[in-house]
């Protein structure tokens, strides 16, 4: 399935990223402690001390930046605090991983020790970006693969509201801890429990399937169909 494989491919892509923004991180944390310890003494409090420099400001980026990795795949805008602390963190990366070599007047250290931070700079927007297209680009494979399957006369026969009752289908549906409606109307996670139970190895995941299981409407399927197949992807199911 052509939705299924880019969901695979955005996977293989958010691994990738950040595995080049870990090691970059880790080939600053040298850099920072020489010039967080100056002249201390090896070993000494301060020498040691000057080791949780670099790691403070790394978690907090790495925390922003995974923060960042779920609202772009469900497209929830972020304030401006958060670019705020996220180019300060790396701001404050690149400048303590080149201050000495610009105090030095050493050109190869200056573009030696700027790499790594300029690569996790670019990484950290790139992967944000391509986050939100290839979320987008498995939308939009789901909603080919709707209009490209057949629909049975029973599926079209009569609209399907996302308040009805379950339908009766050909296998046992169980329900999950969140599955009884809420005031009479189910959520979003009900419905991809809902699926989740019925879902089976040899099913394709699409939205008509996903229709056919849950009684959801055809616009609320291509979602749950969405974010079921990036539970398998991710191997969220057991």
């Amino acid at each position: 399935m052509v939705a299924l494989r880019v969901e695979q491919i955005r996977a293989q892509v958010d691994r990738l990223c950040w595995a080049g923004i870990v090691l970059g991180l880790a080939f600053t944390m040298t850099n920072v402690q020489r010039f967080a310890a100056g002249s201390a003494v090896a070993w000494s409090l301060p020498w040691l001390t000057a080791w949780l420099l670099d790691p403070m400001v790394s978690l907090v980026l790495l925390a922003i930046l995974r923060a960042e990795q779920v609202t772009a795949r469900y497209r929830v805008a972020t304030g401006a605090w958060v670019r705020r602390a996220k180019w300060f963190t790396l701001a404050a990366t690149y400048v303590m991983n080149t201050w000495e070599s610009w105090v030095a007047g050493s050109v190869s250290g200056v573009v030696l020790h700027s790499v790594p931070p300029l690569v996790v700079f670019t990484a950290a927007e790139a992967v944000t970006d391509l986050r939100d297209k290839l979320t987008a680009a498995v939308a939009a494979a789901f909603a080919e693969a709707e209009d490209q399957a057949p629909t049975t006369a029973g599926v079209n026969a009569e609209p399907v509201h996302d308040t009805s009752p379950s339908k009766p289908v050909d296998r046992v549906v169980k329900r999950g801890r969140r599955g009884a409606p809420v005031n009479g109307r189910k959520l979003f996670a009900d419905y991809l429990a809902d699926a989740r139970a019925a879902w089976s190895p040899d099913v394709e995941v699409t939205p008509a399937w996903v229709r056919q299981v849950t009684t959801c409407s055809r616009g609320l399927s291509s979602r749950l169909a969405a974010a079921l197949a990036a539970e398998l992807v991710e191997g969220v199911r057991p």
